[in-house]
C-alpha cells in the first residue's frame, strides 16, 4: 500500500515506523528540514521537504498515486486542507486526519456537510479523557480497555513486594481459584515483554495485564487485591489546556468536587467562565505547599495533565506521597512510559499512542476491529471478525499453530457467549477474536489467520 503522511511530528514517524515494518510505502511530508533529515536517518521513508497544504508539495509527494493519506501535522487547518488536496487530486481510498481544537464535533459537521470525505477524523484529547473516566473509581489499576463492545476488559496492575501473588507462577495463580474467565494476558519486565506461559512466575516490579469479562471485573480485580470505589467525591486536576477543562466539565456532571489548578492567570480567568462548580486555582501543581494549602491528602483522584512531561511525572509522584488515592500523568514522551510505572504512577496517558491505535485499526481494515498498542508499541491486543472461509474455523486453538508470543485473549459470540478460551476452544465464524501478541511478530500472526479467499490480497492490509 502506498501510504502518505502529512507531518514529520513524532506521531507520524511512529505510524510510519510500523507501517514500513509491515510492507507499506511510504512518504512523508514535512516543512522543517532539520526534522526531514531526521526522518530520512531513522526511516527507510521518501521524504519531501514542504508544507502539506501546498498542491505543488502534495503533488511532489505523489499523493495522485497514494492509496492513504494520514494528516497529523500540527495545524488542523493544514491536516484538513491536505485531505482536501487528495479529493480531488489523488486516488487514495482511505484518508485520516487528526483534529485537535476544542471545536472537534463542529468539524465534523461541518466537513460531512461540504462533502469533504474523510475517513476517520481522530481526536486524541477524547480518546484519552474516556481512558481516564475508565479508571478513574479503580485504585492501583493503570488502565481498562474495553473490547467486543464492552463485553470484554483488560486491564493493568503493578505487581507489588507486598502483593499475595508476587512471586507465584500463572499456574499457582490458576490454583489459587480465580474467577472464571480469567487469563494473564502480558507481562511487562523492564525492557522486556512476555506473553506467558503456565510456569511463568510474577516478580516484583512487573506490570500485568489481565483479561477477562466485563460480569467478571469486579470480582477478578478483588481477587488480586484491588476494591473498586463506588463513587468519587474529590479529584484534582494539574493544567488548563483542553484535556483538563473537557474533564473537569465531565466529573463536575458526576457530581464530583474538582479542583483545577492552572500556573497562567489569563487561562485561570478564562476556565472560569467555561466551568460550572470547578474551584479553579492559580497555582503551580508542582509546589508542596500549594497541594497541602488545598487539602490533597485523601483526594480520590489526582491528574496531572499539563504540556511537559516533566511537571507531570513530579506532580504525579508528589501526589502520591500525599496521599492521593489515584494518579494520572499525561505522558508524550514514549520512553517515558516504563520508568512512569516503575515510580509508582498508577495511570499513564498518551496522546500519540491514541493516535497510533486509531490509526492502525484504519490501516489493518476490514476484519480488523481494533488495534491497542502498549508501552513502546512493544505489544499489540488485536480484535478481529473471524471470516467464512479462514484456516482457522473449527480448529481447536492448541492446534492454530499461533507463532510464539501470541495467544487467543478473549472470544465473544454472536449469540452474546463470552470466554476466556482454553485449548480446546474452537473459533466460529462470525466471532470476535482478541489475539494479544509482540508487535514484532504480527506479520507472522497475520499469515496465520489469513482467510483463504483473500490471501493474496493481505489480511491487514
Amino acid at each position: 500500500m502506498r501510504i502518505l503522511i502529512a507531518g514529520g511530528g513524532q506521531s507520524a514517524a511512529l505510524i510510519a515506523g510500523r507501517l514500513i515494518r509491515e510492507g507499506n510505502e511510504v512518504t512523508i511530508v514535512d516543512r522543517d528540514p532539520v526534522r526531514c533529515a531526521q526522518l530520512e536517518e531513522q526511516l527507510d521513508a521518501k521524504v519531501v521537504r514542504g508544507s502539506a497544504g501546498s498542491v505543488k508539495t502534495m503533488r511532489q509527494a505523489g499523493v495522485a498515486d497514494a492509496d492513504m493519506l494520514i494528516a497529523v501535522t500540527d495545524s488542523d487547518e493544514i491536516n484538513l486542507l491536505a485531505c482536501l488536496i487528495a479529493q480531488s487530486d489523488s486516488k487514495a481510498k482511505i484518508k485520516v486526519a487528526r483534529v485537535r481544537t476544542h471545536e472537534y464535533e463542529e468539524w465534523r459537521r461541518v466537513v460531512a456537510q461540504t462533502g469533504l470525505q474523510i475517513d476517520l477524523m481522530i481526536h486524541p484529547e477524547t480518546d484519552v479523557m474516556e481512558r481516564i473516566k475508565r479508571v478513574m473509581r479503580v485504585p492501583g489499576v493503570s488502565d481498562i480497555v474495553d473490547f467486543a463492545e464492552g463485553r470484554v476488559k483488560l486491564f493493568g496492575m503493578n505487581v507489588e513486594r507486598d502483593s499475595w501473588f508476587a512471586g507465584k507462577t500463572v499456574i499457582e495463580l490458576d490454583a489459587a481459584g480465580p474467577p472464571a474467565n480469567t487469563l494473564i494476558a502480558m507481562i511487562f519486565r523492564g525492557q522486556q515483554v512476555i506473553i506467558p506461559h503456565g510456569a511463568q512466575p510474577l516478580l516484583p516490579g512487573d506490570h500485568i495485564y489481565i483479561c477477562t469479562t466485563a460480569e467478571n471485573l469486579g470480582p477478578v480485580l478483588r481477587f488480586m487485591g484491588i476494591e473498586p470505589r463506588d463513587e468519587l467525591n474529590r479529584v484534582f486536576i494539574v493544567g488548563g489546556k483542553q484535556l483538563g477543562i473537557g474533564l473537569a466539565l465531565a466529573l463536575e456532571e458526576r457530581g464530583v468536587s474538582v479542583k483545577l489548578i492552572e500556573r497562567d492567570a489569563d487561562r485561570c480567568a478564562r476556565i472560569a467562565e467555561i466551568v460550572h462548580r470547578t474551584v479553579v486555582i492559580h497555582g503551580d501543581g508542582t509546589d508542596q505547599a500549594t497541594l497541602e494549602e488545598e487539602n490533597i491528602e485523601g483526594v480520590d483522584g489526582f491528574l496531572a495533565l499539563t504540556s511537559h512531561d516533566e511537571d507531570n511525572i513530579i506532580a504525579s509522584l508528589l501526589a502520591r506521597r500525599l496521599g492521593a488515592k489515584k494518579v494520572v500523568a499525561l505522558i508524550n514522551r514514549l520512553n517515558y512510559l516504563p520508568m512512569v510505572q516503575r515510580l509508582g504512577v498508577n495511570t499513564s496517558v498518551s496522546m500519540r499512542v491514541a493516535t497510533v491505535d486509531r490509526v492502525l485499526q484504519f490501516v489493518r481494515k476490514g476484519t480488523v476491529l481494533s488495534v491497542t498498542t502498549f508501552r513502546q508499541e512493544e505489544a499489540e491486543a488485536i480484535e478481529i471478525i473471524a471470516e467464512p472461509g479462514a484456516r482457522y474455523l473449527g480448529k481447536k486453538l492448541r492446534e492454530m499453530k499461533l507463532p510464539r508470543g501470541a495467544i487467543v485473549g478473549a472470544i465473544a459470540r454472536e449469540n452474546g457467549e463470552v470466554m476466556v478460551p482454553r485449548g480446546d476452544a474452537e473459533i466460529q465464524a462470525g466471532d470476535r477474536v482478541l489475539f494479544f501478541c509482540l508487535e514484532k511478530i504480527v506479520p507472522e500472526l497475520e499469515s496465520v489467520l489469513l482467510a483463504e479467499t483473500r490471501r493474496r490480497k493481505g489480511f491487514f492490509k
